[in-house]
């Protein structure tokens, strides 16, 4: 980062002061380092292979050829009214103080709770995920091991527990293998696309556009038995499911050089490189499969039913592995992410035992307990919910459907208030990054009824609970507000609160050497 220099430097510094915080954490990443961490998060490596079954047991070739870029579209419409935003407000935990800017106290501390909530939940799934993947790679073939609860949660201890190390030494060697994962899901998805393609036995490229009904029993029982429409409209969340997390730029804001610029680029192209680069991993996925009826009847063993009939095993056990890198990779960049929402949550008083979560390691310059106890968090989530089933189907499961609804809420809140806040007192100056008036508006419109769609479609059977806890979660939401958080929780510093806060920000500087 050479061309980072003291004067870059000051005004980065300057933005972060003139919100009322300190530059407590060291801004050691780059642009590309911005970008790679939330492309690292997104990974089409994980959710894009694990979710594949919401594809291939639905429509078909069709959920793939015309429901991933539509459905990657949706994803980009947030992204982009994000960033405008986030080039105005390039800090920690970004949403959170953006709802709290453009909005009120509350609506900062609903968004930081719904953000929080997704955070948390979707670590958990991640690394679910990488076990789940594991097991049918290399642990039941190589290591006999069997799928218990028991072996789940210490699966999820050792690599939570990594992911957890490795961001408490530093935001430097995190940063060094996020930008590691970035290459890494590149070159991997490039080498699977080309290794499909090799051991494709004929190239129809039709089947990408030929709409199928594989609802029921026909595919696994992954979808309950439903119409043509509906079965191509919840392959929708296969795309949407895998591409998000991109908020992880804007949490990492205060950690990247000149972040007002790198921060909505980074979030723009960790969308746009993951849907291209996933088009053409999962569209050569699809050419490869003998038949798409054998295909759908796999359910979500789609995935290593077709590696296994179709690929050398020498060679697919080399992209296994370096597909279970990348997704131990992504579980570390997201405990980067929900660890930077904890801290900028805590540091304004939004959670129990705030000032220790708040607390950034002198020596590390990380903010130590929000690391360890968001990756705690997660474990004890899947532990917990692992536990307990409601019919059939156990409640993590159906908290998992929850956690996209909670984070695209978390999205949609600051850019709806942006939408109304734009060229008033609450919002009258842009950053560098700045789409125009008219633009930014209508992608906030789109914003909004796409997040009516994803609320929709996720809560559709067999995720029909997943309405249930949404709702029950806004009830205790409420509760907690204006029980106890509406007297107590002040927010962000706003107007002549950053004033007042000159000499803590000096001192904290001091405190971690910065100053």
């Amino acid at each position: 980062m050479s061309d980072y220099t003291e004067l870059d430097k000051k005004q980065d510094m300057n933005i972060l002061h003139s919100m009322g915080y300190a530059q407590e954490l060291e801004r050691r990443m780059s642009s590309f380092s911005n970008f790679a961490v939330s492309f690292s998060i997104i990974c089409i490596l994980s959710g894009g292979i694990n979710s594949l079954a919401q594809a291939t047991a639905g429509a078909g070739g069709a959920a793939i050829g015309i429901g991933w870029p539509l459905g990657c579209f949706i994803s980009l419409v947030f992204a982009v009214a994000m960033a405008q935003i986030s080039s105005a407000y390039p800090t920690a935990g970004g949403l959170y103080h953006w709802g709290s800017i453009l909005g009120n106290r509350f609506t900062g501390w609903l968004t930081a709770w719904f953000n929080l909530l997704g955070l948390v939940t979707v670590l958990g799934a991640i690394n679910v995920g990488t076990y789940y993947f594991f097991m049918g790679s290399f642990g039941t073939s190589y290591l006999g091991l069997v799928d218990t609860t028991f072996v789940r949660i210490v699966f999820l201890i050792i690599i939570t527990g990594a992911q957890a190390l490795v961001n408490h030494m530093g935001i430097g060697l995190t940063a060094k293998l996020t930008d590691f994962s970035g290459y890494l899901i590149f070159a991997t998805a490039i080498a699977l696309a080309a290794v499909c393609l090799i051991a494709a036995p004929s190239y129809e490229f039709g089947r990408l556009f030929t709409f199928s009904n594989y609802s029921g029993e026909t595919g696994g029982n992954v979808w309950p038995a439903t119409s043509a429409t509906w079965v191509f409209l919840l392959g929708l969340l296969l795309p949407i499911y895998t591409i998000t997390g991109y908020d992880a730029s804007a949490h990492t804001s205060e950690e990247t050089v000149k972040a007002a610029h790198s921060v909505p680029r980074g979030m723009i192209s960790s969308v746009l490189w993951s849907a291209l680069f996933g088009y053409i991993m999962l569209c050569s996925f699809v050419l490869m499969l003998p038949s798409m009826d054998e295909a759908a009847k796999q359910g979500w063993n789609v995935f290593f039913w077709a590696m296994d009939s179709q690929v050398n095993p020498i060679v697919k056990d080399l992209l296994y592995l370096a597909i279970f890198i990348s997704q131990w990779l992504c579980g570390l960049a997201t405990v980067t992410s929900v660890s930077r929402m904890i801290f900028a949550f805590s540091r304004d008083g939004g959670l129990p035992a705030s000032k220790a979560l708040s607390k950034v390691s002198p020596k590390h310059r990380t903010p130590v307990a929000a690391i360890w106890t968001g990756s705690i968090l997660a474990v004890l989530f899947v532990w917990g919910s692992s536990l307990v089933s409601i019919g059939e189907t156990p409640v993590y499961t159906i908290v998992v459907s929850c956690t996209v609804i909670f984070l695209f809420f978390s999205f949609a809140i600051p850019i709806t208030l942006g939408l109304f806040a734009w060229g008033t007192s609450k919002w009258d100056k842009m950053g560098p990054w700045n789409l125009g008036e008219a633009m930014f508006k209508l992608f906030a419109v789109l914003s909004i009824i796409a997040m009516v769609l994803i609320f929709v479609l996720g809560i559709q059977p067999p995720n029909d609970w997943a309405l249930y806890i949404t709702v029950g979660f806004l009830v205790v939401t409420g509760v907690v507000w204006y029980g106890f958080e509406k007297r107590r929780f002040k927010g962000p510093p706003i107007g002549e609160e950053v004033a007042k806060r000159q000499a803590e920000i000096a001192a904290a500087e001091k405190a971690v050497g910065e100053a």
